[in-house]
């Protein structure tokens, strides 16, 4: 008992650590939790989430090819003409708009460059733009458990294949997208109230007597202006194909070609289809091999290829050097009222900022526990939880790019526009 109390403190202090450092400290740290767990405490490593980490890689390359050959800016500019042509309804097509982004590219991402244009249809409609923001930033993450390119997803998907109850992507969809879309709605229509109409809004009508905020508030924003390469059309078509590609191998599997008698995995079809359309947008769109390796979103998929390689092999080891305590000691709460993991997956969340790698830590502890994959899928949603602090990028980003001043976190912390 002595040792898992020892073990469990490194543990969780070399998480605390990584996430203050940030980026790919977690990975490295995680990385020095293995050799001190290994060298110091005599256990045995686990494999590392080789798996996890090809399709990431896989899914972020073809991802940052799509962004490079300007199809992200293509469906930007597509989501900003849905909005600017019912403006009225931005608060419920905003928050949907970003969600089904991230659906469709697997990466939260594309909320920064539509969260300008959100704050100007909002003013433009004389809307509270903290409405729309907000839940837009929120909507934008919430999107990633349902799209069946995402890390989170497929980081699902790999460690349940190794079960005796492995499941399906197209069961994770059946469970997150319309769940994710139900929450978008639900959110989206509290926040029609949110705040005080800025009419009626004192501190908004005193700043409006300064020129310089007047004019900022009353600039205009938009991406329609920008020229996109003609390509930037053909390389969404693509990645979506590519998308397509793989949900209907989930759902047809006798279309899958066979390795010793059997289907080869999804994970492994996930990683070659993804790779190869990406070669195909690349081509299509004559995209520099250098600029994607540059690009935003393969610079945030390698770094959470790091942190997910450390923390999730050091999870796991943990995990397995003290099955038999676990289960002991906590399956029983846990079977008795399984809600109380999900609360457990929450609290992880809202420190770790990383959906992906609250799941490569917390589902080695769920299946240790006896927890079936079945009824992790049920409780998947609760690793988005980093709202809770509202210190993630595009939550700043959101504050940041509000011009009138909005959205906002409060002077305690917890009082902010994301809640």
């Amino acid at each position: 008992m002595f040792d898992f109390w020892i073990q469990f403190a490194l543990v969780l202090t070399a998480i605390l650590i990584g996430i203050r450092r940030g980026g790919v400290a977690l990975g490295l740290i995680g990385g020095l939790g293995v050799a001190v767990l290994s060298f110091g405490f005599r256990v045995a490593p686990q494999e590392p989430p080789i798996t996890v980490m090809l399709i990431i890689l896989a899914v972020v390359t073809a991802s940052a090819t799509l962004q490079v050959a300007g199809g992200l800016d293509w469906l930007v500019q597509q989501a900003e003409r849905v909005m600017r042509k019912h403006p009225q309804q931005i608060t419920i097509l905003a928050p949907l708009s970003t969600f089904l982004l991230t659906v469709c590219v697997g990466t939260g991402h594309a909320v920064y460059s539509l969260l300008p244009v959100i704050a100007d249809v909002a003013l433009k409609t004389k809307i509270r733009p903290e409405r729309p923001m907000a839940i837009s930033s929120v909507a934008s993450q919430m999107g990633i458990t349902a799209s069946p390119v995402a890390a989170a997803v497929t980081t699902f998907l790999a460690m349940t294949a190794k079960t005796d109850a492995p499941v399906t992507l197209a069961q994770i969809l059946m469970v997150t997208l319309p769940a994710g879309l139900i929450g978008v709605l639900a959110a989206a229509f509290w926040s029609m109230n949110r705040g005080l109409d800025l009419d009626k809004d004192p501190e908004f009508q005193e700043r409006m007597k300064d020129p310089g905020f007047r004019s900022t508030v009353e600039m205009s924003v938009t991406t329609l202006d920008k020229t996109l390469p003609k390509s930037a059309r053909l390389s969404v078509v693509l990645f979506f194909t590519g998308i397509l590609t793989i949900v209907a191998l989930a759902l047809y599997p006798s279309l899958l070609p066979l390795a010793k008698g059997k289907p080869i995995p999804m994970t492994t079809v996930v990683q070659l289809v993804m790779l190869a359309f990406g070669a195909f947008i690349l081509f299509a769109a004559d995209v520099k091999a250098a600029a994607i390796a540059k690009s935003e979103v393969f610079t945030a998929g390698m770094i959470a290829v790091v942190s997910i390689f450390g923390i999730a092999w050091m999870s796991d080891t943990f995990v397995k050097a003290n099955e038999a305590f676990l289960v002991e000691n906590i399956k029983a709460m846990v079977e008795y009222a399984p809600w109380t993991f999900a609360l457990a997956m929450f609290a992880v969340s809202a420190f770790v900022k990383s959906q992906a790698a609250t799941l490569t830590i917390m589902l080695p502890f769920g299946l240790a526990l006896g927890l079936s994959p079945q009824l992790l899928l049920g409780l998947m949603p609760s690793c988005y939880a980093y709202f809770f602090f509202a210190f993630y990028p595009s939550d700043l980003a959101a504050i940041n790019m509000d011009r009138s001043g909005t959205t906002r976190i409060g002077k305690y912390l917890l009082n902010h526009s994301f809640m």
